[in-house]
């Protein structure tokens, strides 16, 4: 394996506002490549869907269309002006056009774009691999692979041996490839972009017909070398034989390798998503509004049934229900979440691990530790299956969340490593096979209830794990099984619109109303 997984890269994150990071946030990491291949000059895009992917049915309402035209305007995941990101494309003057045929896509995510200015023509085509993760797959007829964690020159030349004979001498950099496709092309992977100076004396040169700085669009860079100390369950155990370290610290050992950062740097960096997350929980404890949506605030009728005592007891099991419903509802009403592991999975993790950790009375430390054991769980998953349900359906989103919170919940309780692994593995065991059909072609139902299934289900596996029930089957054998069932599911059943609860006859009456709903509420913006 040339790259593993990050943490904070490919597993908690990104921060972003939207209901889908695989649309949303990729998307837009997608567009920000796509300005800078033009140097930020666009007059026209066409953008072009395969109508056997998820993306031709699924662009506008589950955000792809606003996360592109965000990129496009080089803005953030969670800038505020994403809802009206299309007036804001029109106002700049920027034409664009969406087609949907037959492009030859080989992933369900596959994004064909071709930008105009004045003066060039350029064509790019990447896919998004889940969770907010991408990858650019060619660039003008060349083929390449870029998932947005280097600082990337790509040199447009005739003669590629004597520029790249100058920059081998004059420039330090992690990778050199020669592309050929419609042109001929130089391109440079380093952990910073040559100085001035020296992209002026290329640019002056013979043959030299332009140079493209494509910045990184993730947190955390890949570099040369990059080596990490484990990357399955079994490498774990044998790494920590001798040296019997909890779930969350060897996270840490992980992302201190991966991330090249300090134990500290990475304890604190979770910390800082873990009061975005907690932030958003509160925010959505006091009500929601948004008109582009299909439910409302229930968090509130939750917790006034709560206070009056007209629900069935358990105090940690209500709490964690109410909290994963108010970090959903401010996911669909375009607040500030962080992707855990996607957005549309966003609430299982927190409202699991917030809810047992305030139920217990836990300091904030203890939550960090948990979400931290948590990343590494999803580490291993985003390494050997995914995130993306238009691939592995909802079992690779909220069941893959259910996963690690039980991992960080059984951390948070003191438990062993052995019941930690226990615990992801039983709650995986008990998700395989849930698909992805959205109601009414949104990120809100039966997502909603998958999630208090997957935080549930994390509190019922951590138990088990802590009362030492068995696995039987490994961890690393329940991901790799994962893949495989993810595999076999049919591609009407990965969130595509085309099957499950999507097809009923009252979710394409919802369907109906919302799209009038939606026109009205696009042209107030």
């Amino acid at each position: 394996m040339s790259n593993f997984p990050s943490i904070f890269n490919d597993v908690i994150g990104p921060v972003m506002r939207g209901p889908s990071s695989s649309h949303c946030a990729a998307s837009l990491r997608i567009a920000r490549i796509c300005r800078d291949l033009m140097d930020g000059h666009i007059k026209h895009i066409l953008i072009e869907f395969d109508p056997n992917g998820s993306l031709a049915t699924t662009h506008k309402s589950q955000g792809s269309d606003m996360g592109l035209f965000g990129g496009f305007l080089g803005w953030e995941a969670y800038d505020e002006r994403l809802p009206q990101s299309e007036k804001y494309l029109q106002e700049a003057g920027i034409d664009v056009e969406i087609i949907i045929h037959d492009i030859q896509a080989d992933h369900p995510n596959t994004y064909k774009i071709t930008l105009f200015s004045a003066h060039e023509t350029r064509r790019l085509t990447a896919i998004s691999t889940g969770g907010g993760m991408i990858e650019v797959i060619e660039i003008d007829g060349m083929a390449v692979s870029m998932a947005g964690d280097y600082c990337e020159t790509l040199i447009y030349c005739d003669d590629v041996d004597a520029i790249s004979k100058y920059i081998s001498a004059e420039f330090q950099f992690d990778y050199i490839n020669m592309l050929h496709g419609e042109t001929n092309c130089i391109e440079i992977k380093s952990q910073a972009f040559a100085d001035e100076k020296i992209l002026n004396t290329l640019l002056a040169m013979d043959g030299v017909h332009a140079i493209k700085l494509l910045h990184p669009v993730l947190p955390v860079m890949a570099r040369k070398g990059l080596s990490v100390p484990f990357i399955t369950c079994d490498e774990m155990l044998t790494y920590n034989k001798d040296k019997h370290k909890s779930l969350w610290e060897l996270a840490v050992d992980y992302e201190t390798a991966r991330g090249n950062i300090s134990a500290d740097e990475v304890f604190e960096k979770m910390r800082k998503i873990v009061h975005i997350m907690g932030n958003a929980i509160e925010l959505g404890l006091k009500g929601t509004h948004y008109e582009d949506r299909i439910l409302g605030s229930q968090s509130l009728q939750f917790k006034e049934k709560l206070e009056t005592e007209k629900l069935v007891g358990g105090d940690a099991n209500n709490r964690v229900i109410m909290y994963v419903s108010a970090m959903m509802e401010v996911k669909s009403s375009m607040g500030v979440i962080v992707a855990a592991p996607t957005a549309g999975s966003c609430g299982a993790l927190p409202g699991a691990l917030f809810g047992v950790g305030h139920s217990l009375k836990l300091n904030e430390d203890e939550i960090i530790k948990g979400m931290l054991a948590a990343g590494l769980i999803g580490v291993f998953i985003a390494a050997h299956a995914t995130f993306a349900a238009e691939v592995g359906g909802c079992m690779a989103e909220t069941g893959s969340g259910g996963g690690m919170a039980a991992a960080g919940i059984v951390v948070m309780k003191h438990g062993t490593l052995s019941q930690s692994l226990t615990a992801a593995s039983l709650a995986l065991q008990n998700s395989l096979g849930i698909i992805c059909d959205p109601i009414g072609n949104r990120v809100e139902a039966p997502c909603l209830g998958r999630n208090v299934m997957a935080a549930s289900n994390a509190i019922s596996s951590a138990n088990m794990a802590l009362s030492d029930y068995v696995q039987l089957i490994s961890l690393d054998e329940v991901i790799d099984t994962m893949k495989a069932v993810g595999d076999q599911i049919h591609h009407t059943l990965r969130c595509t619109n085309l099957g499950g609860l999507s097809i009923t006859a009252s979710a394409k009456k919802i369907e109906a109303q919302l799209e009038n709903q939606s026109a009205v509420f696009y042209k107030s913006c």
